[in-house]
């Protein structure tokens, strides 16, 4: 059985990038991607989405959860955010509400963003 680290050094491989490329396109250090190809980091679920659209596989192959390499389905993914009921308050009060909340909650999203688990 595959792990994350083995998954994304053959979905690197496959598209023929190097550790470089894929640091660059994720916007850390080629050190830092390579530590995720070593398991010796955990790459963030941000980080997982983005290779997931780039190299057009779900998640959930990145994640070894499954060994079928569906596509990545941006708006499924979108439509399933915004169909969830306990999401929905923030879908729908988010317009409305005043900037300095909406800046708070992206300063605190961005903390538990980095958050190590």
């Amino acid at each position: 059985m595959s792990t994350v680290p083995q998954r994304l050094r053959e979905l690197r491989k496959e598209a023929k990038l190097t550790q470089a490329d894929v640091a660059k396109f994720l916007n850390i250090s080629e050190s830092a991607y390579g530590y995720y190809e070593q398991g010796r980091n955990e790459i963030s679920i941000g980080s997982i989405q983005k290779l997931a659209e780039k190299y057009n596989v779900s998640v959930g192959y990145i994640l070894c959860e499954t060994n079928e390499k569906q596509p990545y389905d941006n708006e499924a993914a979108f439509q399933a955010f915004v169909n969830d009921p306990e999401l929905q308050v923030f879908y729908k009060e988010l317009p409305v509400s005043d900037e300095e909340a909406v800046r708070r909650l992206r300063d605190i999203w961005e903390i538990i963003k980095h958050e190590k688990k």
